[in-house]
């Protein structure tokens, strides 16, 4: 299944240096997880690392998971040793960070489509800065191999000097241009993480204002933020009997050679037949990934 079509109700970052979460990560619940050898490794084990997530990618069993590499970033010493090691494994995904404009990207893409085992590695974006943000439409339309982007809001709240304020008033002009230019170029958008992870409350709080959005999910940095992401993030039991019926209703007006529906006293047009059709594949995905 193409990371297009993959559910990411929750991606959980596991630090790349840390092989027993690694081998946990493949009974957790997470849509997907991304393998970190960035800010979660410390610089004496950054080798180290990229040599064990590439072991993992070759010998776990991850499931239909989504899964994704943070490499370091390019103004970095490690990036280039991390996609020689990584490379190698064929990744599934991977996730730049600190990424300020379509050059960055392009470079990333020149890299994959020289290596002879990355003909189908996606290419994700850490979305983290003033310039990435102002940035995000020639971002998200920097190569094809573009599938989605990620919000890293605790390195974007340092940049800009915000405030953590429960509503996420100071964030929403960065999270907004960043999910226009990813549903403008039918990227998958994820929102950033919440710290706290023992707060169930705020955590849910987030997500719902998240999905409200439009966001297709959650980054965690935690096992315990997994069931909450999952539950707010996936389409209810009344969504989807709501989609239902838009889609038998709008069948039985065009059969009769009408243009609308009208259902519970609501238009039904053509816009609402997509929506309610994007709505039952996703939950065919997400019963696809639980059962796989």
């Amino acid at each position: 299944m193409d990371q297009l079509n993959k559910p990411f109700r929750s991606l959980l970052y596991i630090p790349g240096s840390k092989e027993r979460a690694l081998e946990k990560a493949t009974g957790l619940a997470a849509d997907g997880i991304i393998f970190d050898l960035e800010d979660a490794v410390a610089v004496d084990e950054k080798a180290s690392a990229r040599e064990l997530v590439a072991q993992t990618l070759t010998t776990r069993d991850y499931g239909l998971r989504g899964l994704m590499v943070r490499i370091n970033g390019f103004d970095t010493e490690w990036a280039l040793d991390d996609l020689q090691v990584i490379c190698d494994t064929a990744p599934e995904a991977i996730l730049l960070p600190k990424v300020g404009g379509a050059a960055d990207i392009q470079r990333l893409a020149r890299y994959l489509d020289n290596h002879p085992k990355c003909t189908r590695t996606r290419i994700w974006a850490m979305m983290e800065s003033p310039a990435g943000v102002l940035n995000a439409a020639e971002i998200a339309a920097a190569s094809p191999r573009m599938a989605g982007m990620v919000m890293g809001t605790n390195d974007l709240a340092k940049d800009l000097g915000a405030r953590d304020t429960l509503d996420r008033a100071p964030m929403m002009t960065s999270l907004g241009l960043c999910l226009l230019a990813a549903r403008a170029h039918g990227l998958i958008c994820v929102d950033g993480v919440y710290n706290k992870f023992r707060d169930t409350d705020t955590l849910r709080r987030h997500c719902e204002q998240g999905r409200d959005m439009g966001f297709d999910g959650k980054t965690l940095i935690h096992p315990a933020q997994i069931e909450v992401a999952n539950e707010i993030f996936a389409p209810s039991e009344d969504d989807l009997d709501l989609a239902r019926r838009q889609i038998k209703a709008f069948d039985e007006a065009q059969a009769k050679g009408l243009g609308i529906a009208v259902l519970d006293g609501n238009i039904v047009e053509n816009l609402h037949i997509a929506a309610a059709r994007r709505l039952l594949a996703r939950a065919e995905a997400i019963a696809k990934l639980q059962d796989g």
